[in-house]
């Protein structure tokens, strides 16, 4: 099985010693995406709604350059700073899946990089 990183400039770099994602022959495994702008590597204005629409924003980004799109993801997880933010973290990311549904898990956690609200993780299948 082969392993290879992916990366793209439409979502932020790795801001440690990881790849955007990596791809196998079959899956691809999305790191955290967190709501930085690519073009400044700063966190996104507004509060958790822009957040979460930043991070899904770079989720998909990184999911394009590994050559998948939101039919193709089989799992994420959300991590949440506060789950009181759940109902419009869930809204957003019911419009942006649509009508797929994947598997998810969505947790609350004491914090995360850069102080932001959300990061979203994923696994992709990948179609040949």
């Amino acid at each position: 099985m082969s392993l290879s990183p992916v990366s793209t400039s439409s979502a932020p770099s790795a801001v440690g010693p990881y790849s955007q994602a990596i791809k196998t022959d079959s899956l691809v495994f999305l790191s955290g995406c967190i709501p930085l702008v690519p073009e400044t590597m700063k966190v996104v204005e507004g509060g958790v709604e822009e957040q979460t629409e930043q991070a899904l924003k770079n989720f998909q980004a990184v999911l394009a350059a590994s050559g998948c799109q939101i039919s193709d993801v089989a799992k994420t997880t959300v991590f949440l700073q506060d789950l009181g933010h759940f109902a419009q973290v869930n809204a957003i990311y019911a419009r942006v899946f649509g009508d797929h549904k994947p598997a998810r898990s969505c947790v609350e956690v004491a914090k995360l990089p850069l102080g932001v609200l959300v990061e979203v993780e994923g696994i992709a299948v990948v179609r040949k």
